[in-house]
């Protein structure tokens, strides 16, 4: 099987197993441990903030920051399509204790003077917003990456008024480079910023918030509250140092294979995707011109032995990761030129 349903399917690679096999086992809930406390500072230093905090996964990472940013009642401003308001099962209201304030955008960017106009203060008659959010590269729209411009955009208007500003950076690496700079570029814009070293940097598990050292310690107390200290935690975290320092510079390659996809589709179809907006290693198919449904298409496609997910009605989710070559590209897309053909 051709299997691109996500980037979090790659596998730990030989430096990765040797350096699990060889991590210290220090209690990262008590004492702390020495190879997490490694992971925590080089995550920090990549994105130029003071300090990590070590957590089993994106969502939670995203939760902790709510939590440590956020007083209950107050509203998140975030792009109406964001993975934290989409796919994280309704934590930002029945965990956090917050609301959320919608932004239509395009490609994953908030309309500016929507936003502008959503920012407020808390008053006798409504909550104030209590952070702003924004997600690069952005999920939902095939992996789209935030210009600079509009990252720094968003960041005056939000700390004009006072509040705190979050980067979902999941695949911050991936924004990186594709926008050809340093991820401390990407996260200067935010307060705090989270990344995962569990997609294409290929670590078996992980993500890690950053902020300054204030924000980082009160995070802690949110990160046990929710269940997210983790005991003898060194061997994960090796693996996610070996992932920054070997895996970053690859991401290219990913992107690459993406295109390659997207310009395949295109041939069969130019309604299927516009190769100039595969920005990274995300593809979205719209195949409603097919008439048949996304998860149709899905289950044809595996049974011509490629795997790939629904990501809504009618649409597609392609991701390309280091086990995908360009050999596996070609193959899809002549499983799925024979689909559409059949239609």
């Amino acid at each position: 099987m051709i299997d691109l349903r996500s980037d979090t399917l790659t596998r730990p690679t030989e430096a990765m197993l040797e350096s699990m096999r060889e991590a210290t086992f220090g209690d990262d809930s008590r004492d702390g441990d020495e190879t997490v406390q490694k992971l925590e500072a080089m995550a920090a230093e990549r994105l130029g903030k003071e300090a990590g905090a070590f957590m089993p996964s994106g969502t939670m990472t995203n939760l902790v920051a709510m939590l440590t940013h956020g007083g209950r009642g107050g509203e998140v401003t975030l792009e109406d399509g964001s993975h934290t308001l989409n796919a994280e099962l309704g934590g930002i209201a029945t965990l956090a204790g917050l609301f959320y304030h919608g932004i239509p955008g395009k490609r994953g960017a908030m309309d500016l003077d929507l936003l502008r106009e959503a920012v407020r203060p808390t008053s006798r008659n409504q909550m104030g917003t209590a952070l702003v959010w924004m997600e690069n590269t952005h999920n939902r729209s095939g992996g789209s990456v935030l210009p600079l411009a509009y990252m720094e955009a968003v960041s005056n208007i939000a700390r004009e008024k006072g509040v705190p500003v979050h980067l979902d950076g999941a695949r911050i690496f991936n924004a990186a480079t594709a926008l050809k700079v340093q991820p401390s570029e990407v996260a200067k814009y935010a307060d705090s910023a989270c990344f995962c070293v569990s997609k294409g940097l290929s670590a078996p598990v992980g993500s890690i918030l950053c902020g300054t050292k204030d924000f980082i310690e009160r995070a802690r107390a949110y990160r046990r509250m929710v269940g997210g200290n983790m005991r003898q935690a060194g061997p994960v975290a090796a693996a996610g140092i070996v992932a920054l320092e070997t895996m970053v510079n690859r991401l290219a390659e990913d992107h690459a294979t993406a295109k390659r996809l997207a310009e395949g589709l295109n041939r069969i179809d130019p309604t299927l995707v516009d190769p100039r907006e595969v920005d990274s290693n995300l593809v979205r198919v719209e195949v409603k011109k097919s008439g048949r449904r996304a998860a149709q298409w899905s289950a044809d496609l595996k049974q011509k032995g490629v795997v790939v997910a629904p990501c809504d009605t009618y649409s597609l989710r392609f991701v390309t990761h280091r086990h995908i070559s360009a050999s596996d590209v070609d193959t899809t897309v002549s499983a799925f030129a024979s689909v559409w053909k059949n239609n």
